[in-house]
């Protein structure tokens, strides 16, 4: 800490008076410049302790002596009396407590070097201090980035070193927090950041100086700082982000790495060398899943398959990507419950499948996740999908397409209200062309669904006694 008016003061071998602004003496001193000129403001820049004997004052140069100090901005005012004066004119004293100028009445027996030596002395040790904490802080925060924190750790422990909260954001999304609570603050910054294209934007929030800075890696990514920054404070900022570009360009080059060697794997499980997967699995750290396995893919934006991917790194799935989706092999549940957290991903599920059956597992997942695409749901069953017959293997806008050619003359019948000869047709399709199940079903006579069924053969132009004929009808009907 740099020492204060109030430290120097407190030095009794200098025997300093305190005349004026005592609630003013936390003050720090910059440093100690004697003069006797009457307008030193040319030579000053502010923050400094003055020092001078009042060889050029009297009482009515004194008021506007001391006015012009306060507008250079000095600490404080050092006045030697038993020289020039054998006591502060009064009339300095008097303006110095009406515009707020702290007084200290210097003895005869010190001289103006003893307090030049005090205040350098402190000068050195507040930067020595500055020095080492400086020196400290970068040591942690390095050993922090190579050893297990990676950049999280680096967040959280620069948070402790300035006494404050850190955001890491990509453009206005915050990655990581330190403490958990700084996440509030993100909302308040969303306007500096969107203006902040390159370099440092540094502005006040709730009496905190907020620093932005961009980092230097591959994806806009920004550091935000929140704290009361001293000198020291700010070079470790620094520190905090140049350490942080690299672990993070470190953390992104390793996760691509695992990713190809994890899409590699999963490869020679689909080619049938399940063995040799797992055995590269085992000896890169991972767990692998004991088969027979439940196959699951999922198909969603890039961002929501990147989080997925990496929620399903602490889970005992094994996950990978494969095309524009993600593929876990292994329990259920684990990696539906993570699709399910981070939303906006469809799901198919096969399975459980035998290493030999891998890859027709996979592909029945695939087809399940393009249902539950198609359909808007979370997860769909290769069981479910497969339940489904025919239509599972037509897209169903052709489907619905093929459905309105076959079936608009029926229903431009009965919108007619002429009668109920689509769902008629249904009915006695369901029945397998028994008139009296139909009827009965129907409410009808079986010589009024014998009429209804004539109808539609003559507007469909078809003729219902060919089984391929009924199919297709089947099929339009449900599709």
């Amino acid at each position: 800490m740099a020492l204060t008016l109030a430290g120097l003061a407190a030095e009794r071998p200098l025997g300093l008076r305190v005349l004026t602004g005592e609630d003013l003496l936390d003050r720090p001193i910059g440093w100690v410049h004697p003069t006797e000129l009457t307008d030193p403001q040319a030579f000053l820049e502010g923050g400094e302790l003055l020092l001078t004997t009042g060889l050029a004052l009297d009482e009515e140069t004194a008021p506007a002596y001391v006015r012009r100090l306060v507008e250079a901005g000095v600490a404080g005012l050092g006045f030697g009396v038993g020289l020039s004066h054998d006591a502060v004119p009064r009339a300095l004293v008097a303006t110095a407590a009406e515009v707020g100028l702290p007084v200290l009445e210097v003895p005869k027996k010190t001289p103006f070097i003893a307090i030049t030596r005090a205040v350098s002395r402190a000068v050195a040790a507040d930067e020595y201090a500055t020095t080492v904490r400086i020196g400290k802080a970068q040591q942690e925060l390095t050993r922090t980035a190579v050893g297990k924190g990676g950049p999280a750790g680096v967040l959280r422990k620069l948070a402790k070193l300035v006494d404050g909260w850190v955001l890491l954001l990509e453009r206005t999304t915050v990655i990581e927090a330190a403490p958990a609570g700084a996440r509030a603050y993100a909302p308040a910054l969303r306007e500096e950041l969107e203006r902040l294209r390159a370099g440092t934007r540094v502005f006040a929030l709730d009496g905190d100086e907020v620093v932005l800075q961009t980092l230097d890696t591959s994806a806009r990514r920004v550091l935000a700082v929140g704290a009361s920054l001293d000198t020291a404070g700010r070079h470790i900022v620094n520190t905090a982000v140049s350490v942080l570009s690299l672990a993070l360009e470190q953390d992104r080059a390793q996760a691509a790495a695992r990713e190809a060697l994890r899409t590699g794997l999963l490869e020679l499980l689909v080619g049938g060398q399940a063995e040799l997967a797992l055995r590269v699995l085992a000896e890169a750290g991972g767990a692998p899943p004991r088969a027979p396995w439940s196959v699951l893919v999922f198909a969603g934006p890039p961002a929501a398959r990147r989080k997925l991917l990496g929620a399903l790194e602490s889970e005992p799935v094994f996950a990978a990507r494969r095309g524009s989706s993600v593929v876990a092999v292994g329990p259920v549940d684990p990696a539906a419950e993570a699709a399910a957290r981070i939303g906006g991903l469809h799901g198919g599920v096969a399975g459980p499948v035998s290493t030999t059956d891998f890859a027709a597992g996979l592909a029945q997942a695939e087809l399940a996740a393009e249902a539950a695409l198609t359909e808007d749901k979370a997860l769909v069953s290769a069981a479910e999908h497969t339940a489904r017959g025919l239509l599972s293997l037509i897209e169903p806008a052709v489907a619905q397409a093929f459905a309105r050619g076959v079936l608009t003359p029926l229903r431009e019948h009965d919108e007619n209200g002429r009668g109920d000869l689509e769902t008629s047709l249904r009915c006695w399709l369901e029945h397998h062309g028994h008139w009296d199940v139909a009827a009965t079903r129907l409410g009808v006579h079986r010589h009024t669904l014998r009429n209804r069924i004539r109808k539609a053969a003559e507007l469909l132009g078809r003729d219902l006694d060919s089984p391929g004929v009924r199919a297709e009808l089947w099929v339009a009907l449900q599709a």
